[in-house]
């Protein structure tokens, strides 16, 4: 059994460690409430640009747009791998890595964050290009990465683009997601603001509303499908900075609660050691007393 000493030791350090991620959830919590803010401020428009594009693809007579598609799609996947760049936030990068198992083998990756870049090196697949965003990502820096995606599928090196990133559902439940961009015409609609909800909801649906584009359906489609792949790509990399602040808060709150409950326990066991030295100490005395009187 363990010496009192030795368990206040064990008592001091759990208690520093629960100080740490004590501190570490509120960081998250703080940034958590900034990020949600940002992707579901961003839902209503990826919402709109799916029924917009829908619509104008029902209007549209033919789109010839190199976007839109090939008439000869090859196999050679790009896809963009999004995860976080520091630990400490549960099983969301082991989750989302897991996903690339059902991928081929000759994939080849764009990521951003180290914890995809070092898995990409460290499983030996082709890593094409990495991307540094801030924490705080902005549309002109994630717009380098989709142009990037979209110079790669012109170019006739990538047949299909697609975005593996973990959707935003609530605090508590993050979903990794694979998300088909390019080319557009084997999109099913389901749309990156109803990634987490029933693709039958709404995403096939045509406005009620007759719409009467200028100069005409193609010429704005034209000119929206860039657009639109620019901003799916941004508002995917916001879903994922949600998640992750989302699953680092409750990862913290959760090593904050166990630390909690096993500092109870050495208390427990510090109380019943020193209980039973004192217990000892009493029966010495008692027995040199007897001794004594004998």
């Amino acid at each position: 059994m363990a010496n009192t000493r030795d368990i206040r030791r064990r008592i001091k350090s759990v208690k520093n460690t629960a100080q740490i991620t004590k501190a570490m959830q509120m960081v998250a919590a703080s940034k958590m409430r900034k990020a949600q803010e940002a992707a579901l401020s961003g839902r209503p428009y990826a919402e709109g640009l799916d029924r917009m594009i829908h619509d104008l693809k029902e209007r549209a007579d033919d789109i010839f747009h190199p976007l839109w598609g090939r008439h000869k799609a090859g196999s050679k996947q790009l896809v963009l791998l999004v995860s976080t760049d520091k630990g400490l936030c549960g099983a969301l990068n082991t989750n989302l890595l897991r996903e690339t198992g059902s991928l081929s083998a000759d994939t080849s990756y764009v990521t951003i964050g180290k914890r995809a870049k070092a898995f990409v090196a460290r499983t030996g697949k082709h890593l094409l290009a990495d991307f540094e965003i801030s924490e705080k990502a902005s549309f002109l820096e994630c717009k380098q990465v989709s142009q990037f995606l979209i110079d790669r599928f012109l170019a006739h090196e990538a047949d299909a683009v697609s975005v593996l990133y973990t959707h935003y559902i609530n605090t508590l439940i993050q979903k990794p997601v694979t998300t088909r961009v390019l080319p557009m015409e084997q999109l099913t609609g389901a749309g990156i603001a109803l990634a987490g909800k029933d693709a039958h909801a709404s995403p096939g649906h045509t406005s009620e509303i007759d719409y009467h584009y200028e100069p005409g359906a193609n010429a704005v489609m034209s000119e929206l499908l860039p657009t639109y792949i620019h901003f799916q790509v941004y508002h995917m990399i916001l879903e994922a900075r949600a998640s992750e602040h989302s699953a680092r808060m409750v990862a913290m709150k959760s090593a904050t609660d166990n630390a909690k409950s096993l500092i109870k326990d050495l208390t427990l066991e510090y109380n019943k050691v020193r209980q039973a030295g004192i217990t000892n100490e009493i029966l010495e005395i008692a027995a040199a007393q007897m001794a004594m009187n004998s």
